[in-house]
C-alpha cells in the first residue's frame, strides 16, 4: 500500500495536543534528547520506525546499528526525509527532518559504516516504532 505523501501542517497548539511536551520540544522545536536516555537508542526489535508526528515510515530496523553515540543510528532512511544545513551551537551540521511534516529528527554525519558511510543520528522522541507484523500505525491525513 502506498503511503500518503500529502504534506501535513498543523499549528503549534495542534502539535502540542498530539505530542508529549518532550516530543514537541524535540520534533517541533529542533531539540535534542540526552544521549543514552531515549526509548530506542538500544532497541533491538524488528520493524519500522515512523515519524511520531505524522506516522510516515522513516527507518527500517535492518538499517539500525549501534554507533556508540547514545542515539538510534541508521545507515539510510526508508521514507522521505529532507536535509538542511544547521549552524546552531556554533558548528555546521546537517539536520534531518521528516519530508512529510518537517518534524526535526536529528542529524546525519559522514562517519557511518558501509555500505552508505553515513550515520543518521535520530532522537527517539521523534520516532514511533511499529513492530514487524503490526499494522495500523498512526497516519495523518493533514
Amino acid at each position: 500500500m502506498a503511503e500518503d505523501s500529502k504534506k501535513v501542517t498543523r499549528s503549534d497548539d495542534e502539535w502540542r495536543e498530539k505530542l508529549t511536551p518532550e516530543q514537541f520540544r524535540i520534533a517541533r522545536q529542533a531539540g535534542t534528547e540526552r544521549a543514552f536516555t531515549g526509548a530506542y537508542w538500544d532497541h533491538k526489535a524488528q520493524g519500522i520506525y515512523r515519524c511520531v508526528c505524522c506516522g510516515q515510515p522513516l527507518f527500517e530496523s535492518s538499517t539500525k546499528y549501534d554507533s556508540g553515540s547514545g542515539w538510534p543510528s541508521f545507515t539510510s532512511p526508508l521514507g522521505d526525509v529532507d536535509e538542511h544545513t544547521d549552524t546552531s551551537l556554533g558548528m555546521t551540521r546537517t539536520e534531518v527532518v521528516c519530508g512529510r511534516c518537517d518534524a526535526h529528527l536529528g542529524h546525519v554525519f559522514p562517519d557511518g559504516p558501509r555500505p552508505t558511510g553515513v550515520r543518521y543520528c535520530i532522537n527517539s522522541a521523534s520516532l514511533a516504532f511499529e513492530a514487524e507484523g503490526e499494522e495500523g500505525a498512526e497516519s495523518d491525513e493533514g
